[in-house]
Formats: structure tokens, sequence, C-alpha cells
């Protein structure tokens, strides 16, 4: 059974009078120890399955490119393409997650994933490939926004640890699509199709959990192993339906936090869409240049279980955005000065950077009091954060066709970088979204 709607706002009470922005949502049962070693499972599956439809790409862009007639102002659309789907359906996660589930929501996300892969070597065209692509990472969108939300009805005493664990799969998977899908082409007879395909093996495996966790009820420790998870996130998402819809438009902690995710997310597509590119161009192999994005998202495996720690016990996480953008920008100016001679070093320095992703999921947690808070900020920075950052990999496309060389496509990262640390520092300071409504 679960637990009343006035249980639930007594408890938002006194934690929104407790020090430290950790949200108990509603008075916790002791849940099956099984049922949450599921979750902590299902969760990292989840993870890893929410990058290698973008990151198997970037080593093939040039195979791809060749065999669908794209030109280079094409490939730019294309490498934006994740960051539209994201904030396009990023945007319907919580009303879904009030009718279904979020638990049911992410299953599906899962499906579509699988589906999206399976479909997309089977491409003839241009056309088709952005199709199947979009219905992949339309799953991964809803996954995406949900994923903070499910994190913090399941382990509200561990935000930071299990926003982690998270990253730390998110990061694995994206490391390994770039790292392994140039071999695994090779290995499965040299076409870009079987390598981009097989991706989808992985999705399969990660929906095996979900269908349970989607059937017994993903809301929360206190859901009862019979009851369906969609009475719970009604419950969760009740706030933010009755709520003024313009009320968040409102709060600067909101459009901070929007901004701050719109730009680590242009660098993050940017990087891997572009990268292994501009590291063949200046002539390196195409397995090396996968490797080397490899390395680059592999930073984040390490790093994305400890920034989210260090983020909880700090009041102002502003000081490691600032440390976070300085190693972005003296990666961009390595790439400008010796991309070749130096190229593990920036790839290194430009993977510590992208570890803003981990940090802006943990300050989403932090910056709200309540579940529906959560769902509301989790909702609205992603969306708006991934819309905003749809014209950054165009534009460096368009740079690229147009002036031949990646001079002005760096200089243009490396602007990028300065509104990233602004957003982030205002972001990061000790208040609640709650407060400000």
């Amino acid at each position: 059974m679960h637990t009343p709607p006035s249980d639930d706002l007594a408890t938002h009470e006194t934690a929104a009078s407790a020090p430290r922005p950790v949200e108990h949502g509603g008075p916790r049962r002791a849940a099956s120890p099984w049922r949450g070693r599921v979750m902590a499972a299902g969760l990292m599956l989840a993870a890893l399955n929410l990058r290698p439809a973008v990151t198997s790409l970037g080593p093939l862009l040039e195979e791809v490119r060749d065999d669908l007639g794209m030109s280079g102002t094409v490939a730019g659309v294309l490498t934006s393409v994740p960051a539209a789907c994201f904030a396009l359906f990023g945007l319907t996660a919580p009303r879904l997650a009030r009718r279904w589930g979020p638990g049911a929501i992410v299953c599906a996300g899962l499906a579509a994933i699988a589906t999206g892969l399976l479909l997309r070597p089977f491409a003839g065209g241009t056309v088709v490939f952005l199709a199947a692509s979009a219905l992949a990472l339309a799953g991964i969108a809803v996954s995406n926004i949900l994923m903070p939300v499910i994190v913090k009805r399941w382990f509200p005493d561990r935000v930071g640890a299990m926003t982690g664990l998270y990253s730390m799969g998110l990061s694995l998977g994206t490391a390994a699509a770039a790292a392994a899908t140039v071999p695994m082409t090779d290995a499965l007879g040299g076409s870009w199709r079987t390598g981009l395909g097989a991706w989808a093996l992985l999705a399969v495996v990660a929906l095996v959990p979900w269908l349970f966790l989607a059937r017994a009820g993903a809301s929360g420790p206190e859901t009862g192993g019979t009851d369906t998870d969609a009475p719970a996130a009604a419950e969760t998402a009740a706030a933010p339906a009755d709520a003024p819809a313009t009320r968040i438009t409102r709060s600067p902690l909101a459009w901070a936090m929007a901004v701050f995710f719109g730009f680590q997310a242009t660098a993050a597509y940017i990087s891997m869409g572009w990268m292994p590119q501009i590291f063949r161009d200046a002539g390196v192999s195409a397995a090396t240049s996968g490797l080397l994005l490899a390395v680059m998202m592999a930073m984040g495996v390490p790093l994305a279980f400890v920034l989210p720690r260090i983020a909880a016990r700090l009041r102002h996480q502003g000081v490691l955005v600032v440390i976070l953008g300085v190693f972005g920008l003296t990666g961009y100016a390595g790439l400008w000065l010796a991309p070749a001679e130096g190229a593990w070093a920036w790839a290194v320095l430009l993977g510590i950077a992208n570890c803003a992703f981990p940090l802006a999921l943990t300050m989403i947690g932090m910056r709200t009091r309540t579940n529906a808070g959560v769902v509301r900020l989790s909702a609205f920075a992603q969306s708006v954060g991934y819309l905003l950052s749809i014209p950054g990999p165009l534009l460096v496309g368009v740079l690229y066709q147009h002036s031949g060389g990646w001079g002005q496509p760096l200089a243009l990262m490396a602007g990028f970088m300065v509104p990233q640390i602004v957003a982030g520092v205002l972001a990061g300071r000790d208040r609640h979204l709650e407060d400000e409504a």
C-alpha cells in the first residue's frame, strides 16, 4: 500500500527543514533486499545503453557518410540529432511517468533503443538512417530524464553514490562503444552496418531486469511487490501537474541548471560526433581515433563515481565547475596547437572536462527537496539544455566544411566553455527550487 499523501507532505516539510538537501519520499518501509539489488543492476544496465547509439557512430562516421552520400553539413545535422531528440522526447517523460510509472517508461525506452539500433543497419539512405536513429534516441531521452527520479525515490539517502554508479555505467558504455566499434566491425566482416547493429544486443540484455521492475513496480522502496508503479509516479508528479505551468520558467536556478546542462551537452556531443574525425584529419588512424574517443569517455568511469560524492559534500559546487572548465580549455588549446603529437593528452583533458555531466545530474538532485521537485527540475534542465545544445554540432560541421580545417571549429568549442562555467557557478549555489517557488 502506498504512503498516504498527507504523510508524504509531512515528510517533505521535515526534509525541507533539514540542513542537507536529501529528500525522503515518504516513510520508507523495508524493501526486499533482492529488489534493491535488481534495481541497482537495472540502473547500471540501462546506463550502459544510453550512449552507444551515439558514440558507436563517431569512429565510423566517414564510412557512413561515404555509403549514404552525406555532405559535411548533413553529417553535422546527424550529430545534432541526439540533442534534438533528447529535447523533444524528454519533455514527454514526466507526463508518461505520471500515466504509466517511471519503471514502465524506462523499460519502453530500452525497447525503443534496441529496435532503433536493429533497424539502423538496414537504412538505404540518410532519411531512413535518421529515422531509426531518432527511435533509439527517443528511448534514450525518456530514460535520461527518469533516471535521477528513480535514483531519488529508491535511494533517497544515497543520491550521490547511486548517481555516481549510474554515471559510471553511462561512461563505461560510452567508452566501450567508442573503443570496440571499429574492431568489432572488422571482426564481423568490415561493414559499418553490422558494427553499428551489434549494439542492439546490449539493449536487449538490459530489458530483462526492467521487464520485471516495470511489472513489479519501480517507483520506490515503499512500493509493494504486487503494486504497479503508476500510482506512486502519479503521487510523485502531482505537484508539478497542479502547479502553474510557467512557474519553473521563472526560476533563475532552473535556467542556470538548463544553461549549464546545455553547454556541457554541447561539448559532449561535439566530442562524440566530431572528435574522431579531428584526429583522423590530423593523420591518426581510424582505429586509434576510436581509441582516443574511448579514452575521453573512459575518464568518466572513475570520475563519474567520485565527482558526485565530492559534490554532495560541498555546499557550493562552483569550484568543481571551474576546474572542469579549465581542463576543457586546455584540451582545446592543445588540439589547435598539436592535434596528433599530443593526442592522448588532449583526450585525457577533454575526458575530464566532459565529467560535467555527472556533476550536473548530482546538482539536479541537490537543488531540490522533494520527489516532485526533482521531476520538474530534471525535465526542465535536461529538455531545455538539450534544446540549447542542438546548434553546436551543426555549427561545427558547417565551419569545418566551409573553412576546410579545424581552427574555427575548435575556437567555437573553446568559446562554449565560457557560458558553461558561468552558468555552472550560478547553478552550484546552495539553494533549492522549492524555496524559489
